[in-house]
């Protein structure tokens, strides 16, 4: 008599048992991926071929397949939690060993590298100082701590209303004599050690439609007293031409000096109407030194670092890999996988590129188990183990039968 049908049974019904203990196990496993038991069935060898009368000789577990379908995405509180809409595992290097993984729990380590709980490193392309990047051999993303140079200023601009309502200057411009000019306004420039300047502008009405304009910086007249130029109206209130002057700004604080740049008044932007003196916008280029004061990822992975001078600046750019066959993969636990043949080469890119999914700063992937489903499966596999066994017994029953004949 032949038990093999039912103890094949049996080792099936109890691997599937593992697998769908495993998946529950993992429902509560940030970016697990459910596994599925497969099995095939099993013929035994003749050497005259198959005949309408082989009968099987049981089942055997053919693999354990993941399923990489995408999970629940749930928000956190962390910046660094990320979450994968869509295709894609985050690539991670440990020793310069090469993983993948969906589970998007990172945290910074003592160096401000971006690690995993046990220590794996996330990878990316990095930015150069400027906060350019570009794609090249992904390397692992490390947050700088430094300060950021200061930026000197070498362009400005000014958009505002000269009151056309204003009487026109005749005696020569004073600083100290408001009764000299029609109108002021300041606006800080920074030098070559970020040290802040203020730099007042002064307009003084010298005929229809005509203004010259004086400057000071911290306190001191510039370009010898003298206007620094000169802007000419049309009859309809409009600046006839966009008109530049330049500016050098004298500097004894030990930064390079002097400081020069151009200010620009833009045709568009700057009006002679008869209402109130108004600036509507007063922009320079320069900033002082800034610490990091946070950072953000974007959907396409770059880093972003925000700091105390209020700009901010590219530190480098996550990856994300995807796989012609990603059930091939090789399980290696702590949620990561390894690339094997049958898995094929990585496709290595910036989210949102090509299949990849996008990312999601402060949130993560939930497993994608589903309990109702693996609770029903787990009663089938059940029933499954309880008719396998009831073969074996009923064979034991014959056998026992035979035994007897006497």
């Amino acid at each position: 008599m032949s038990f093999q049908q039912g103890l094949s049974g049996l080792n099936v019904a109890s691997k599937n048992l593992a697998a769908i203990g495993n998946n529950v196990a993992n429902a509560s496993t940030i970016g697990y991926k459910t596994a599925r038991a497969e099995f095939a069935d099993v013929f035994a060898n003749s050497m005259a071929g198959g005949g309408s009368a082989q009968i099987g000789i049981g089942a055997a577990l053919a693999a354990v397949r993941q399923q990489f379908t995408q999970g629940n995405i749930i928000t956190s509180a962390n910046p660094l939690d990320l979450a994968i809409n869509g295709s894609g595992f985050f690539r991670l290097s440990t020793n310069g060993v090469t993983s993948y993984t969906r589970n998007g729990q990172f945290s910074l380590d003592n160096e401000g590298f971006i690690v995993t709980n046990s220590g794996a490193r996330l990878t990316g392309y990095q930015a150069d100082p400027a906060g350019q990047i570009a794609a090249s051999t992904p390397s692992d993303l490390r947050i700088s701590l430094a300060n950021i140079p200061p930026q000197p200023t070498t362009a400005a601009s000014m958009a505002l209303n000269l009151d056309s309502r204003e009487d026109i200057m005749t005696a020569a411009f004073n600083i100290n004599d408001a009764s000299t000019y029609n109108s002021s306004t300041a606006m800080t420039v920074y030098d070559s050690q970020g040290n802040a300047n203020t730099l007042t502008v002064y307009f003084r009405k010298t005929a229809a439609n005509t203004w010259q304009v004086y400057g000071a910086a911290n306190g001191a007249v510039l370009n010898a007293n003298a206007a620094l130029g000169t802007l000419n109206f049309g009859t309809n209130g409009l600046l006839a031409a966009t008109t530049s002057m330049n500016v050098s700004l004298p500097l004894s604080n030990g930064a390079a000096t002097p400081l020069n740049f151009p200010i620009e008044f833009p045709a568009g932007d700057m009006t002679q109407f008869g209402v109130n003196f108004a600036a509507s916008s007063l922009t320079q280029n320069g900033f002082t030194t800034g610490r990091i004061a946070g950072f953000a990822i974007g959907d396409d992975g770059t880093v972003l670092g925000r700091y105390t001078n209020g700009q901010t600046r590219a530190q480098g750019q996550v990856v994300l890999a995807n796989f012609v066959n990603a059930q091939g993969l090789g399980a290696l636990g702590n949620n990561q996988w390894s690339e094997t043949a049958e898995s094929g080469q990585p496709l290595v890119a910036a989210p949102g590129s090509g299949s990849l999914g996008t990312l999601q700063s402060g949130a993560l992937e939930e497993a994608n188990v589903d309990l109702t489903e693996e609770l029903v499966n787990m009663i089938t596999a059940q029933r499954i183990y309880q008719a396998n066994a009831q073969t074996i017994r009923t064979q034991d029953q014959i056998m026992q039968t035979l035994v007897n004949l006497r």
